[in-house]
């Protein structure tokens, strides 16, 4: 189902206030500052902005320049994460919203950076219409989200929470540079000695809550026809990133089936009998996704006529569930000890990566189910199956909550396409939540 077309910048007519009273979130300035964001940080193809990179600080500045000009004060913590406050009528614990500005490489526009912007444009909203929320709002840009930089799942929202090892500070590099993340940190003026310290700038108990709005990454809003998605959990994952099926090169004319140690079959094997395992516990309700993301054999190595002796893979497991994480570890190990058997090869699986499964706020998914009804806003409670910053805050204790909007083209590439309609959907439920007060006043 195509999207209607409009560009980010011509969003469309709005009214002063909301259906549900609130005031009506400054579209025009979002649709500007993604204008901008895409100037500034796209290549020729797509959108570039590298975890604690050029892309994303310049992303930062520019959030950072229109927060104060909207008279909002704004923060920096060891991890570079960047915090724009605007002041309520009471102190207490503050409402948080907000996401990540960094990109994967040539990535879309939308991802990430909606959910600063929405955050940006409610504020803006309020101070246009002369409005004072209950509770501190908080604007978190936040950095380092995506792990294909750096191979670390949530930098900059661990980082807030004191959570980042010392050792992922030294050991953990950089795609590319080969930088390494303490470094990286250090370069774009936060400071690592703090993080590995194990210092936090966020204390959960000073969050009322956390809500992350976010284009969806998937086609489900598309193919329903709805603009808006309320999620209900973020799956947890375990991955290996650098694993290899090692046999041993033969001809291959010249090579029995019986005497062959052959990787491409193994490989394949594993893909099938784990592929065969989704499908038999996705028939049986359970929450699943297995993806080989990358498989090649060796350039240079490999040929047309040999047998191969070697294969590169990933593998990104992914579920709602930690029993079901569990039972596909062990599935796995089985696995491989199995097919290795068989067919005279070794795998080596190399290090395990991943996050934990988070469940979000039933209170929160309701209060915006209704303020979405109340405002005339379709919408989908449905699960999320990508990873986000939002699993940080609610790992922690901290009320969690996310928004998705509805995007055409999948994500993590250059053609994403949410239209600017969808997003004030989205921008005007997040309006209505921030004016709750749902916070007891500090002792």
């Amino acid at each position: 189902m195509p999207l209607p077309t409009r560009t980010a910048a011509t969003p469309p007519p709005q009214p002063s206030t909301t259906a549900a009273g609130s005031p009506q979130p400054d579209i025009r300035l979002a649709a500007r500052l993604f204008d901008e964001l895409r100037q500034r940080t796209g290549t020729g193809r797509g959108i570039t902005r590298a975890s604690y990179g050029l892309g994303e600080q310049i992303a930062h500045e520019i959030v950072r320049r229109e927060a104060r000009r909207l008279g909002m004060a704004t923060t920096l913590d060891a991890g570079g994460n960047l915090y724009l406050r605007l002041q309520g009528r009471q102190p207490g614990p503050a409402i948080y919203v907000g996401s990540h500005l960094d990109s994967v490489p040539m990535g879309g526009n939308f991802d990430g950076a909606a959910g600063v912007l929405a955050g940006l444009a409610v504020a803006a909203g309020y101070r246009a219409a002369g409005v004072v929320p209950p509770r501190d709002l908080v604007v978190m840009a936040i950095r380092a989200e995506e792990s294909t930089w750096f191979g670390a799942s949530y930098v900059g929202s661990r980082a807030a929470f004191g959570l980042l090892s010392a050792a992922e500070l030294t050991e953990v590099r950089r795609a590319g540079d080969r930088l390494s993340l303490g470094a990286a940190i250090d370069a774009a003026g936060g400071d690592s000695r703090r993080l590995g310290a194990g210092i936090a700038a966020l204390d959960p108990a000073r969050v009322a809550c956390f809500i992350e709005p976010h284009i969806e990454q998937g086609p489900v809003l598309l193919a329903r026809g709805l603009p808006v998605g309320i999620v209900t959990g973020i799956r947890g994952s375990f991955r290996h990133r650098a694993a290899h099926c090692l046999g041993s090169y033969a001809h291959s004319g010249a090579t029995p089936r019986a005497n062959r140690q052959d990787a491409v079959l193994a490989t394949a094997r594993l893909i099938a009998r784990l592929d065969d395992l989704w499908q038999t516990l996705g028939a049986a309700g359970e929450d699943l996704t297995v993806t080989f993301g990358q498989l090649s054999t060796v350039p240079g190595e490999a040929a047309f006529s040999k047998v191969a002796g070697r294969t590169d893979f990933s593998l990104d497991i992914r579920s709602q569930s930690h029993a079901t994480l569990d039972r596909m570890r062990r599935e796995l190990q089985a696995a491989v000890a199995d097919i290795g058997a068989r067919h005279g090869v070794r795998f080596d699986l190399g290090p395990e990566t991943g996050s934990e499964p988070a469940l979000m706020d039933p209170a929160m998914i309701a209060e915006l189910s209704a303020l979405a009804t109340a405002q005339g806003i379709r919408h989908e409670v449905m699960s999320c199956g990508a990873g986000h910053d939002a699993a940080v805050f609610a790992g922690v204790g901290v009320p969690t909550a996310m928004l998705f909007i509805r995007n055409a083209n999948g994500s993590h590439n250059p053609d994403e396409a949410m239209d600017m309609a969808d997003f004030s959907d989205a921008a005007r439920i997040l309006s209505a939540f921030c004016l709750q007060d749902r916070v007891a006043p500090a002792p």
